[in-house]
């Protein structure tokens, strides 16, 4: 009971000096309205043209491989230090946490996510080679309008 009226008060403290810097700061501060303070800001870039424009997905894709890999490193670094101690017991369970790292990134290599400029004989070389697996691999947009055009004209069509 003395634990949880000593984490009340802590919390009440806690949550009053917010509150109490908030309305102090809200009092204090100067409130200056204007055309240009109440623009968007974003990036430090003004807006130009509408916000809804096809973003390219690779972005994410790298952040997403950015989150894996990270978490991966944060995983590893405590099995490594037990390494030291028990080298048996590490690699026999942290081999197959890496080989599935290992296999993940072997595939991501395989469909060309790694590759932030893909080449067009690149693209169409992996889509010959695996007709079954051409539908996973991430592609250009510009590269398979290439590759359209390329084939309407090789067809007789404009």
């Amino acid at each position: 009971m003395e634990q949880l009226l000593s984490l009340s008060i802590f919390l009440a403290f806690g949550l009053g000096f917010v509150f109490f810097s908030l309305i102090v700061g809200r009092l204090v501060r100067p409130s200056l309205p204007g055309r240009e303070k109440n623009s968007v800001y974003e990036c430090g870039e003004p807006t130009i043209g509408s916000s809804w424009v096809q973003f390219d997905l690779r972005f994410y894709i790298v952040a997403l491989f950015y989150l894996v890999f990270d978490v991966e490193v944060a995983l590893i670094y405590p099995w490594a230090v037990i390494f030291r101690d028990f080298p048996t017991e590490a690699v026999i369970l942290g081999a197959p946490f890496v080989g599935l790292i290992i296999v993940g990134f072997a595939y991501e290599w395989q469909t060309g996510s790694l590759d932030w400029v893909r080449s067009a004989v690149n693209t169409s070389l992996r889509a010959t080679r695996d007709n079954s697996m051409a539908h996973l691999a991430r592609r250009d947009p510009e590269i398979l309008q290439d590759q359209r055009a390329r084939a309407g004209a090789d067809t007789g069509q404009s």
